[in-house]
């Protein structure tokens, strides 16, 4: 164990480095993206309030992805520093806890989906298709949701060994598969029954599933910086477990925070109109494009700043935060410049009333227009989750969503015009950019003085 060579992290050349490691997880992200607009173009196709539907029950899937997520940036920190430390034994207990803790949230979300879900969507709609259409699709996403969980995890291995690519198959099939059962189960193609927006969720549900067994496979046969077995995963380590959840809790509370958000823009918006929500709906949606393979960045940046830091490479650090935050940059303003020439064909996609369209083209415009602010700051985040410094992550979340974002949303709604309810977002993400600002130079004087 203890001969293991030299991790790619510590001496491919940064900036190939960085490609390498988060071009696969960009990939797979675009299309995840891809997956999350083609589900919700078949669902708006049955008719909007079942887009409306779907959009209600985001904020309980956001949570349930916060979870897992988070849970995984645990798992990927410790095993990433732990790997550059060479303390082996360390990196597989955080591989195999981290499996542990996986099942666990499942069970969680299990006990939510059999009682709760369709009293989560009575709290945003009482009109009675709505509410029958987002409590079908929120209990079958939230009980079968073991596939959505290891899937999760198995991926977060991968990365956190530099494995990046493998990550992007798993992903990629598990999306590509939900699209192309999402239209045969919601119009019962090829001999199926019609099952509406629960064929919808058990695409979703089949998708993932297959993802997570897949993912599983290539960890056990080419993930050889880590060793899984059913003993270890029983072997219960609380001090790993203490380790997985200090960096792992404040970023799971930190996208926790995003499903508040969700919910409290749903209840907001739909004091104006259903449409108002379904065209937030299909915003999240499209804006999904270009944030999620940001967030590829950095769930690739991540290892490797986390690498670096566990073998003292400081420069290395450095040109991987510039090059991050560059690319993020570049990324997002391809999206404003979209939002803002074609706003009318990206919501034609979902079969838009003209209703829908009066309300979501200035909608889209007035959001689009802050998306490389908003990258700038994903990809300073990416230090505060590698270097195990998460709060400054959930501090800047709780600020920009809970503390600028609602209130000015709500305060907006009082004039009665849903247009200026969008002003919110390019508010909150200004004070989200100062915020992050602050805490990344701190941070980084910090660093630089341990690695001096």
């Amino acid at each position: 164990m203890a001969t293991r060579k030299e991790n790619k992290m510590g001496v491919l050349p940064v900036k190939q480095l960085v490609i390498f490691m988060s071009l696969p997880m960009m990939i797979s992200m675009l299309v995840q993206a891809l997956y999350n607009v083609v589900d919700s173009i078949f669902v708006s196709q049955i008719n909007e309030n079942a887009l409306t539907a779907v959009t209600l029950a985001f904020p309980m899937q956001t949570l349930m992805i916060a979870v897992g997520s988070g849970t995984g940036v645990g798992i990927n920190a410790l095993l990433s520093r732990s790997l550059g430390e060479k303390r082996f034994d360390r990196s597989d207990a955080a591989a195999n806890m981290g499996i542990f803790l996986t099942f666990l949230s499942y069970i969680l979300f299990l006990i939510i989906g059999l009682f709760l879900s369709r009293g989560f969507i009575m709290t945003q709609t009482n009109e009675k298709e709505i509410l029958e259409y987002g409590a079908t699709y929120l209990r079958m996403v939230n009980c079968l949701s073991l596939g959505l969980f290891f899937q999760m995890t198995f991926e977060r291995l991968l990365q956190s060994t530099g494995r990046t690519f493998y990550s992007m198959i798993s992903q990629a099939t598990g999306a590509i598969i939900n699209i192309i059962f999402d239209p045969i189960m919601i119009f019962g193609l090829f001999g199926l029954p019609r099952m509406g927006v629960a064929g919808a969720a058990l695409a979703t549900i089949f998708g993932q599933s297959v993802a997570a067994l897949l993912g599983l496979f290539l960890n056990l046969k080419y993930n050889s910086d880590i060793n899984l077995s059913f003993k270890k995963i029983l072997n219960i380590d609380v001090s790993v477990i203490k380790e997985i959840y200090m960096v792992g809790v404040p970023s799971i509370l930190m996208m926790s925070i995003g499903s508040i958000m969700t919910y409290l823009m749903n209840r907001i918006l739909i004091v104006f109109s259903t449409t108002a929500t379904a065209v937030f709906g299909a915003y999240f949606k499209l804006q999904s494009f270009f944030f999620l393979p940001v967030f590829g960045l950095n769930n690739g940046v991540i290892p490797v700043l986390a690498y670096n830091y566990g073998a003292k490479k400081k420069e290395r650090i450095y040109e991987t935060l510039k090059f991050s935050i560059v690319l993020a940059v570049c990324i997002m303003l391809t999206g404003t410049i979209i939002f803002e020439i074609m706003p009318d064909k990206l919501l034609g996609f979902f079969n838009a009333s003209e209703d829908m369209l009066r309300i979501g083209i200035p909608a889209l415009r007035i959001m689009g227009l802050i998306f490389p602010v908003a990258g700038a700051c994903i990809a300073m985040g990416s230090i505060f989750q590698a270097f195990s410094e998460s709060i400054y992550s959930l501090i800047i979340s709780v600020g920009r969503q809970l503390v600028l974002l609602i209130p000015a949303a709500w305060l907006l709604s009082l004039t009665g015009v849903v247009d200026n309810v969008w002003w919110a977002f390019p508010i909150a993400e200004i004070g989200s950019f100062i915020l992050s600002t602050l805490f990344f130079r701190r941070l980084m004087k910090k660093i630089s003085a341990e690695l001096s």
